[in-house]
């Protein structure tokens, strides 16, 4: 049986630990009672003494016996009522056991706490809150009796109060006979047949039960209320006693006129005092969320008071009407009535002459009851300002920033504005202002001059935040300010509108709003929202309470705040309609001053006012106010003062322990670390030898150190767990007070990082040329966001034209990576390596600390990392440490398999994570429950071995709490020691399994995100992993560690229960076949395909498919192999091939990338392909060993009989074989002649489907093309010295020495051996005719014998082989005559060629001049097809040439040859480059000719042979504003010409060269 329907002492152990678990203690007490037997007479004579016995904390032994003494007091309320009542025990049915005890009000007047006069009831817990989806049935008769319906209070006597109302279905307390004269009885009519009786009946019905219950009452000298609309007998069983159901009032008037029976009934002359005993009618709206009609409870008020009713007895004729005569008729015989119990009855005859004589006693009882009653009581106030604290805080008696405020506001007086200072410092996530007025006079104008806002409207809002992806960051760094009804001073159309209109228009948006708000943006515990009622209340802002009611499925994280008690009365008669006014008053503070409520609260703040500071360039510091900090919302400024405003009257010691404890488990360092440790209020923070290091490698940047770059690097690469971060911060906090400092925010696009970096080196300093560098911090970032970063910055500086001696800006590059060592190596004059191992000096700090901490703190398991740091992550001490751990642990447990799921993802996915929502969903924790037992510890849910693995995060870019591993190896032996019999394929599929993870709304994001990576995520030793994976690291361990097939069945599950992810089938299908299983492979590409089949990266792995199983079936093929077989093996080749050419011509199609890889696969396999063809018998070799039978059947019409039939239509898809790849060739050349080739990566993992990196794609054309080329060359040529066959063969040998290509050509001069590469060109250029003009060359091969002569004329200028430029120029003319297209690199040559030289070119010329220009805007039209959408800093253009000092061929300067003169590494060499410090380099200077030009607005001009040409400069930033003439060195790119080095030259005459 329910314990709700038992009293308690027939409890048992059971019924208890229901109770107990709905009181909100903590789980573990309610197991420890329930262990010890407490029943329910047990529980009515506990103890604080016995709670004490068995472990209870002070604060829940509050708890429980504060709520067991309220179920007692109520419970006894509930029989003391049923008592009194003379009803028949059906009409008591509603308040039987506890649960109705529970619900009992106080009768009277309620006018104590801080409510004013508002009644309250005695418990929350009735409340409708047990979810968002429960909702009330629309048929409130059809409720069983066994529910338990809400119970309110009744109108305060005599209350005038038009804004009190009642809640349709809600129950009040049962009717009641005499209590002390002055509480007022009352009785209950529903009137439900009466109010639909005509004007006659009604009034006399009316009147009848008011007269009777007067007298009744004023016989009996006490104070009543008659109340209709009030259910008042129990025959339908579907309606309860008490229980409101309103009237329907046609016409008021009707029941006021009633009372003239007054008049009529009253005998002995006593109508007049009767009429002053009985008020008018009271008409109380019944208020009911599921309904529109209007209803009302009619209530008259009986007070005869002493002066009126002394002596005097009072006899009525009740009126009755008479159906047949249709009239009105009083009673015959006059009746005295009294109340006995909860009845008014006739005075019986024998006992009337008694009853007359006790009526001077009943008159003396009176006096003095009214007499009592006038003195009143001395009322005990609220502490409101406890109170407030409590609310204000979620339970602590402190503020953090734990906790994002909600505030919900109306308009704001001015006189108020003084007042409202301690909203500046919560941390507000957005407000809801119902003043259209607020921006010009109201709480937004004093808002924002503290803090940088957004400002909307709430559709606008909803737009910003409903978006498929996770919440903008800006979100949690600026309070969103949203006007709920408009702007007055708004001049679009967002005007304020009335109620109605409002409800018509705006509502909804609220709604979607808030559900948003609740459902996708802030987790459950994290946000309180506040209800700041400044002036009279609007049913809008009462609909807001609702809705977050409903979406927080309860009060328990909403409060009120407001010092008004009128006020207060609207508004919580308007919001009991979906919580108990009981409810409200706890979780509101009312009558409070607004003064005292700002003090009060700045009181309880965690810092003091006082302001932060910034160092300055003169040695002083400037403020920095909130709100320009910000405005700054992309950086965590680090301040010279930071944490000097740290209020430590308000920290505890156990506060401080905090903070150093999670530090040594394992967090990241707070500034607040430092600053304790500096201040010797913990211990001191170590520092590894690392850490003086970058400190050396700082003052050396700050000095010069040779270099001169604007944006500096330091880069710090650690091991995971070895302290990298926290030297990082002590770098940062050991400059404060010299420097600016920040951490930079990756969650923000580079572009904004820069402007607010900019803007927070130059705030508030008069010269910026002298200011100091600023010192960044960026940590775990990606390649290409710190390469914009550090561009943008750098451009940035460029523009201002200033030089110093030290740096604008100092990047410090923080990351984890797996071998800091390698990549320190590959840097080392700005990179420090931080690892696991520890210096003998190390050692003996980090185990003298240890034995400190060992010492200070009785736990030992909170140091665990830094325990383990101490061992430096030994494998052996790492593997004893976490057997030890789990020892006794449950592996069937919940959080034992959560602690698993996170390991997993820990160990194979850096930096990973799982939110504490979805841990607390995954457990079965729900944060709002129908019970308060809310406030639990998601600590306390965890077995003890799991609390000592797990670490809870809030890192500074995310707004979710998180949940890791304490450390990545940790986390890799939990997996190796719980796996037991389940492998690790196993344990992701069931991860996959759990839809309490997947469907958890808050972080899910970035939960996915982890999910991908842990199928997807390859490792690339440019991210610093040990090695180039072609899967990711979990799926490589599960085919080496079980077999592939386990490894394709995960991902297969991946792929079904992740919303079948085309880039999932994609890495199926690799994964088939690079374990040989084709046809699955050939499936898988084309479910891909069928996702997404214009994607050329899925098409390429279409093709990738058919390559490696023509490969597989070429290699194992025999001698004994049929002509069938071939044929299959050149089909799958041909297929490869077009699958290619699909994915080519999907790329061109692609916007914003650009793919390649069609093109090389293309290569690769038509290159194999004719390996392949080479060995067959029908193409035997020449006995010089030349393929002359298969370049004979490849290029001309040729075909042995033996293959005429059996190949059918292979033929002239193999006749096409050659152009193809020469064309393919040509693509690839082009394309690494317009950009740089450091790096080739263009799409994320999941869609870069390449077999391998190519780190050097020119090296590869150079071998693809001689293996083409070798299958082509024949020794003896046709007759014809210029026939087609001729031309083939010699651009065969061509290719065959080398050549063939631009790319091929020019990377002769990046050959070591100079003369070598000479003698290769003056080789290539003796295939070529001796008479270029006379023996017509194709288009390509003239290109190609131009630029050889351009770059031998590089390597070795007095070469015989030249040509003059008069002559190159005059071959070159056909590209500027010809009417058909011609390759980009055709008029890169003419750029060269027609560049003015002083020797040849000493008078204008139009002609060249025409050349020139033209071909410089073909240039740039072909670049710009060739860029699409892509953005030019992921494809930066190559500059392969310069404009030297010399004549001729000789002015031409190849970038190769600057390098050469340049020292350093190469990386060193690169950042030259980057940084521009090349040109100040003598040698280099002296080898190229600076040529002058002007720059007119921010563009950069030069003068060609006559006209003036726009030219492109390498950094657009760098040109001065307005009209300057400048100089710069000259570079010639397929993007047309490009200045360097632009420096103002206001002196020199001018130069074109």
């Amino acid at each position: 049986m329910d314990y709700k329907t038992l009293p308690v002492n027939e409890w048992v152990e059971s019924h208890v630990k229901c109770w107990l678990e709905s009181t909100g203690i903590k789980k573990e007490y309610v197991d420890k009672l329930h262990a010890e037997e407490v029943t329910g007479p047990a529980l009515i004579q506990l103890d604080e003494s016995f709670l004490k016995d068995i472990g209870m904390k002070k604060g829940q032994i509050h708890i429980l016996i504060q709520k067991r003494n309220e179920l007692l007091q109520l419970q006894n309320n509930a029989l003391q009522a049923d008592g009194s009542s003379s009803k028949t025990p059906d009409r008591m049915d509603a308040q039987t056991g506890p649960a109705r005890a529970s619900n009992a009000p106080a009768q009277g007047t309620a006018s104590g706490g801080s409510s004013g006069d508002v009644g309250t009831t005695s418990s929350e817990n009735t409340a409708p809150t047990s979810g968002k989806k429960q909702k009330r049935s629309k048929k409130s008769q059809l409720q069983s009796d066994e529910e338990v319906l809400e119970l309110r209070n009744c109108r305060p006597f005599r209350s005038q109060d038009t804004d009190f109302k009642y809640v349709k279905d809600t129950v009040l307390a049962p009717e009641s006979g005499v209590s002390d004269l002055i509480i007022p009885c009352h009785e209950y009519k529903s009137f439900a047949i009466a109010a639909e009786l005509n004007k006659d009946q009604l009034q006399s019905k009316f009147a009848s039960e008011v007269i009777r219950f007067a007298s009744a009452c004023m016989n009996i000298r006490t104070n009543g209320t008659i109340h209709f609309g009030v259910m008042d007998s129990v025959e339908d069983k579907a309606q309860k006693h008490g229980q409101i159901v309103g009237v329907k009032v046609k016409n008021r008037e009707d029941f006021v006129d009633a009372l003239d029976y007054i008049e009529k009934c009253f005998c002995n002359n006593l109508e007049e005092i009767a009429r002053k005993c009985i008020h008018p009618p009271v008409f109380v709206e019944v208020i009911a969320r599921d309904s529109q009609e209007q209803r009302f409870v009619v209530e008259v008020d009986i007070e005869p008071t002493f002066s009126l009713v002394k002596n005097n007895c009072f006899e009525v004729c009740l009126p009755k009407y008479n159906e047949s005569s249709r009239k009105v008729i009083l009673t015959k015989e006059p009746a005295l009535y009294q109340r006995l119990g909860a009845k008014s009855e006739p005075v019986q005859r024998n006992k009337l002459t008694a009853f007359i004589q006790a009526m001077q006693d009943r008159d003396t009882q009176r006096e003095r009851a009214e007499l009592s009653s006038t003195q009143v009581p001395t009322e005990i106030p609220q502490d409101l300002g406890r109170k407030l604290s409590i609310l204000l805080n979620d339970g602590k008696s402190y503020m953090d920033d734990s906790l994002r405020y909600i505030l919900v506001t109306n308009r704001c007086e001015q006189d108020n504005l003084n007042y409202i200072n301690f909203l500046m410092h919560l941390n507000i996530f957005c407000v809801f202002d119902f003043d259209e007025h607020s921006n010009v006079s109201g709480l937004y104008s004093k808002y924002k001059e503290h803090h940088e806002t957004s400002s909307y409207f709430l559709q606008d809002f909803f737009q910003e935040i409903k978006t498929d992806n996770s919440p903008s960051q800006k979100l949690f760094d600026q309070t969103s300010w949203i006007f709920c009804n408009g702007r007055s001073d708004f001049l679009g159309d967002e005007k304020p509108c009335d109620e109605n209109t409002w409800i018509r228009t705006k509502k909804k948006y609220l709604k979607k709003v808030i559900t948003c708000i609740c459902e996708e943006i802030l987790p459950e515990r994290s946000f309180i929202v506040l209800f700041l009622l400044l002036s009279p209340v609007q049913k809008p802002l009462v609909d807001t309470f609702q809705e977050f009611y409903t979406e927080m499925n309860g009060m328990d994280y909403i409060i009120c705040i407001t010092e008004s008690r009128e006020n207060y009365r609207k508004w919580a008669n308007l919001a009991q309609e979906s919580c108990s006014i009981e409810t409200l008053e706890q979780r509101s503070i009312v009558g409070m001053k607004l003064s005292q409520v700002d003090a009060t609260i700045q009181s309880m703040l965690p810092s003091t006012a006082q302001p932060r500071h910034l160092p300055a360039s003169t040695g002083g510091v400037c403020i920095l106010p909130l709100r320009e900090e910000e405005k700054l919302y992309s950086l965590e400024i680090l301040c010279a003062d930071q944490c000097d405003d740290i209020n430590l009257n308000l920290w505890t010691e156990n506060q401080k322990q905090e903070i150093e404890q999670n530090f040594y488990r394992g967090r990241k360092i707070m500034w607040e670390n430092l600053w304790l440790a500096d201040k010797k209020l913990c211990g001191d923070i170590i520092e590894r030898e690392a850490c003086t290091e970058a400190s050396k490698l700082l003052d050396g940047i700050l000095r010069g150190s040779g270099q001169n770059y604007s944006v500096a690097k330091l880069k710090i690469f650690h091991h995971p767990g070895s302290g990298g971060s926290t030297i990082a911060r002590q770098v940062l906090w050991k400059n404060r007070k010299r420097f600016r400092c920040a951490v930079i925010k990756t969650s923000y696009p580079h572009s904004t990082v820069c402007k607010h970096v900019l803007a927070l080196r130059d705030y508030e300093e008069k010269e910026i040329t002298h200011c100091f560098p600023v010192l960044l911090l960026i940590e775990d970032y990606e390649d290409e966001y710190f390469e914009e970063l550090q561009i943008d910055l750098m451009e940035a500086v460029a523009t201002r034209k200033i030089n110093t001696c030290r740096p604008y800006f100092i990047l410090i590059c923080c990351r984890r990576c797996n071998n800091p060592e390698r990549l320190c190596k590959v840097s080392p004059l700005d990179t420090v390596a931080v690892t696991h191992k520890l210096t003998q000096s190390e050692k003996n700090l980090f185990n003298t600390k240890l034995k400190k901490l060992q010492q200070e703190y009785a736990e030992p398991e909170f140091i665990l990392t830094f325990v383990l740091m101490c061992e430096e992550f030994n494998k052996k001490y790492v593997s004893d440490t976490v057997e030890h751990i789990l020892q006794g642990i449950d592996p069937s447990s919940r959080d034992t398999c959560l602690m698993r799921y996170v390991a997993l993802l820990n160990c194979y996915v850096p930096n990973s994570y799982i939110s504490l929502s979805h841990c607390e969903a995954f457990l079965g924790l729900g944060a709002y429950t129908e019970s308060k037992a809310r406030a639990y510890d998601f600590k306390h849910h965890l077995s003890e071995q799991v609390r000592m693995i797990f670490i809870e995060l809030r890192e500074s870019t995310t707004y979710i709490s998180s949940v890791r591993i304490i450390h990545c190896l940790v986390a890799k032996e939990i997996l190796r020691q719980l796996s037991g019999n389940q492998p690790l394929s196993q344990l992701a599929t069931t991860l996959l399994q759990e839809k309490a993870l997947f469907e958890n709304r808050f972080g899910r994001e970035e939960f996915i995100k982890f999910i991908r990576h842990l199928f997807i995520r390859r490792d690339k030793r440019s991210r610093g992993d040990n090695t180039d994976t072609l899967f990711s690291p979990f799926i490589e361990h599960v085919c080496e560690a079980e077999n592939c097939e386990k490894a394709i069945a995960v991902l297969q599950a991946a792929y079904e229960l992740l919303g079948k992810d085309p880039f999932f089938a994609q890495q199926l299908a690799r994964l088939n076949y690079s374990n040989e299983k084709f046809e699955d492979a050939k499936y898988w590409a084309k479910v891909a395909k069928s996702h997404l089949p214009t994607d050329s990266y899925i098409l390429d792995t279409e093709g990738q498919v058919y390559r490696k199983l023509f490969s597989f079936t070429v290699d194992k093929m025999t001698e004994e192999d049929n002509p069938e077989k071939i044929t299959e093996n050149i089909l799958i080749a041909l297929k490869a091939m077009k699958c290619f050419r699909e994915a080519q011509q999907a790329a061109k199609e692609e916007r914003e990338s650009m793919n390649n890889a069609g093109y090389f696969g293309e290569v690769e396999v038509g290159c194999r392909l004719l390996r392949f063809l080479s060995t067959l018998p029908v193409f035997p070799k020449s006995p010089e060993g030349e393929y002359t039978e298969l370049v004979k059947y490849l290029t001309t019409d040729y075909i042995p009989e033996d293959i005429k039939r059996t190949w059918g239509t292979l033929h002239s898809r193999l006749k096409n074989l050659r152009q193809n790849l020469y064309n393919a060739l040509e693509w690839i050349s082009e394309e690494l002649s317009y950009f740089q080739t450091e790096k080739n990566q263009e799409k994320d993992d999941e869609n870069d489907d390449k077999e391998e990196l190519i780190y050097n794609p020119r090296k590869w054309l150079r071998r693809q093309t001689a293996v083409y080329a070798k299958f082509f060359i024949l020794a003896s040529p046709t007759a014809d010295s210029n026939g087609p066959d001729t031309q083939l063969m010699r651009r065969m040998n061509i290719y065959g020495s080398g050549g063939g290509n631009v790319t091929n050509i020019l990377s002769f001069l990046t050959d070591k051996k100079e003369n070598r590469a000479a003698e290769k060109l003056e080789r290539i250029l003796s295939f070529y005719p001796e008479n270029p003009l006379r023996n017509r060359l194709e288009d390509n091969d003239l290109i190609n014998f131009i630029l050889c002569h351009i770059t031998l004329a590089c390597l070795a200028p007095g070469s015989a082989k030249l040509l003059p430029l008069p002559t190159l120029r005059e071959l070159s003319r056909r590209f500027v005559k010809g009417k058909r297209p011609f390759p980009a690199s055709a008029f890169f040559l003419l750029t060269l060629l027609y560049w003015p030289d002083e020797a040849l070119d000493k008078e204008p010329n139009p002609e060249k001049d025409e050349i020139l220009t033209s071909a410089l805007q073909t240039l740039k039209r072909l670049y710009d097809i060739k860029m699409k959408d892509v953005p030019t800093r992921k494809k930066r253009i190559y500059t392969p040439f310069f404009l030297g000092r010399g004549y001729g061929l000789s002015k031409i300067v190849h970038k190769n040859k600057i390098d050469k003169l340049m020292v350093g590494s190469l990386d060193e060499r690169r950042m030259k480059w980057l940084h521009g410090t090349v040109w100040n380099i003598s040698i280099i200077r002296d080898n190229l000719r600076r040529v002058s030009g002007w720059t007119k607005d921010r563009n950069v001009f030069i003068r060609g042979h006559v006209k003036e040409l726009r030219i492109l400069p390498l950094h657009h930033e760098s040109v001065p504003a307005g009209n300057e003439n400048v100089t710069f060195y000259l570079g010639f790119s397929f993007n047309g010409l490009v200045a360097f080095n632009i420096e103002a030259d206001n002196d020199s005459p001018v130069r074109r060269m």
